[in-house]
């Protein structure tokens, strides 16, 4: 990961959090864990958990509706030279290494 990828990925994280507090109706709890900068700053795929793991589904569809939402909200609030298309999914890595944990820690 380049220098700008890694800034740009944590500035993005940084607006993804303050765009969900703004827009959710706060029935889950929707944590942006990790940002992919893809194609060369062109896509980001953000990752994210939620909690309660039932509300899963409907924070993944709220997310994926809010998209071109969030790109703009992204076009208002930085000086990115490149307005990546955005897209959202529910980190599936982060789940198995809670559960991991989960589990080592009843052992």
């Amino acid at each position: 990961m380049t220098n700008y990828e890694e800034k740009a990925g944590n500035l993005l994280m940084k607006l993804a959090g303050d765009f969900i507090a703004k827009e959710s109706n706060r029935t889950s709890l929707i944590t942006v864990t990790r940002v992919l900068i893809l194609e060369h700053g062109r896509t980001a795929m953000f990752l994210f958990t939620v909690l309660p793991d039932k509300e899963e589904e409907t924070a993944l569809a709220f997310m994926k509706r809010k998209r071109s939402d969030f790109r703009e909200y992204i076009k208002k609030n930085t000086r990115l030279k490149t307005i990546p298309i955005v897209d959202f999914d529910i980190d599936k890595g982060e789940k198995y290494r809670q559960h991991i944990d989960d589990i080592s820690r009843d052992l």
